[in-house]
């Protein structure tokens, strides 16, 4: 990238086996993340160098982080500095290694014996390590984190907080599972750690997710695998096995920019009736646009002139775009049963209801003759979530959006809780 700025550092505030955390001392609640060309095994009993490898790392954790991000996940990270740094904001860590796993391998196949390699976790596996080089970063239950009582920049760690942990962990893995499907490569299992952000004292992703962080095995098969494990099974280290693990590295840093990319861009066409439905008609428009959705809105009336509907519809039928029709009709809604009898494509109705004749006219989206499928959402920003959800089944960009916002949808509602709760007492 090009030359980065230069920045005033202030103190070291941490130094792990990979990465150096620098305070930014004009630049108050964030810090600068420097990679080594440095990597490890078994806490640390297996050390090297390996150059580039500082480089590699931050090239993968930008863009997972900026995927993340784009999606709605809330991370420390702020944007890459260098080749080998980026800016996060200032995070006191949560000792805390999360591990999600979809495949049984690795150390979960040692401490459960009888389960075999590749054993599949639907739901996926859930387990947390503390962060203690010296015992090895023994297994923890939920229980001994609860006894712990941490409490981090202000916030005591609760069960309101471990609950919100486990289940970003969760919706974090799915997002990057989904990601990395895409270039046919099994996401098989992951490790994350949160911090709390000392400005915010919100719970966020921080730390790093490199090729340190997961195994990855292209087409599902382990002995293509492109992760760290291939350095942990070396028997023996020489230049010739080091090159091998950093062109591992240096794939993983290439594909990873590619999870960035849409597989396939749709749009959304929402037919109003007349532009007395124009608000109506933005409100789906901006829902669609917070998905990342393309949205057009056009005029047109299937009762005053159904030759215009059929012709609109062909234009967009004819250049091989995906698209979802969504009909807004208040009245006698015409246009999504025409619609629906003439297209392949999905369509929604989306009635503008009003108080006086709403609950007679939304029959007219509802009660369909035989052979029409059209769905009817009364909430445009619902009819712009269904639209993305149709989407999301061959974009995963789209996809990604709308399980962050299960997730955000989840975690507000825990936080709410847990404030009324601290209200009552």
């Amino acid at each position: 990238m090009a030359s980065a700025p230069e920045l005033k550092l202030g103190p070291k505030l941490n130094e792990g086996k990979t990465k150096q955390i620098f305070q930014l001392a004009d630049q108050p609640g964030l810090v600068l993340v420097q990679s080594k060309d440095q990597i490890t095994a078994g806490n640390a009993a297996r050390k090297d160098q390996m150059e580039g490898k500082a480089a590699i790392a931050n090239k993968t954790t930008s863009c997972v982080f900026k995927l993340l991000q784009e999606s709605g996940i809330k991370t420390a990270f702020v944007k890459q500095h260098s080749d080998t740094a980026f800016i996060a904001s200032h995070c006191e860590m949560i000792p805390i290694e999360w591990v999600c796993r979809r495949v049984a391998t690795g150390s979960f196949l040692k401490r459960n014996p009888g389960v075999k390699e590749g054993y599949r976790f639907s739901p996926l596996k859930m387990e947390m390590f503390f962060k203690d080089d010296a015992n090895n970063d023994p297994q923890w239950s939920e229980e001994q984190l609860l006894e712990a009582k941490f409490s981090l920049a202000g916030l005591d760690i609760g069960q309101c907080e471990v609950d919100i942990m486990n289940r970003s962990t969760v919706a974090i893995f799915e997002v990057l599972e989904k990601a990395w499907a895409t270039q046919n490569c099994t996401l098989v299992d992951m490790k994350i750690e949160f911090g709390v952000d000392v400005t915010s004292k919100e719970i966020v992703l921080a730390d790093v997710i490199d090729n340190d962080s997961w195994r990855l095995w292209p087409a599902g098969d382990r002995s293509q695998q492109k992760d760290k494990q291939v350095y942990r099974d070396l028997k023996e280290i020489t230049p010739e096995a080091m090159q091998m693990v950093k062109r591992n590295f240096e794939w993983v840093s290439e594909r990873v920019k590619l999870l960035l990319e849409p597989q396939a861009s749709g749009r959304v066409v929402v037919l109003m009736g007349s532009t007395s439905d124009m608000a109506h008609c933005e409100k789906i428009r901006k829902a669609c646009t917070s998905y990342g959705i393309c949205c057009i809105l056009r005029v047109t009336s299937a009762h005053k002139g159904p030759d215009e509907t059929l012709r609109i519809k062909a234009q967009y039928e004819g250049d091989g775009v995906p698209t979802v029709f969504v009909a807004v009709a208040g009245r006698s809604n015409g246009l999504g049963p025409v619609m629906s009898g003439n297209t392949a494509y999905p369509v929604i109705n989306c009635p503008p209801l009003t108080p006086d004749w709403g609950a007679q006219d939304v029959w007219s989206s509802l009660r369909m003759p035989s052979g029409l499928g059209c769905s009817t959402v009364l909430s445009p920003d619902a009819a712009a979530q269904f639209a993305a959800q149709i989407f999301g089944l061959s974009d995963h960009l789209v996809w990604c959006k709308l399980r962050a916002s299960m997730l955000n949808t989840w975690v507000a509602l825990k936080l709410a809780d847990k404030k009324l709760q601290a209200c009552s007492l």
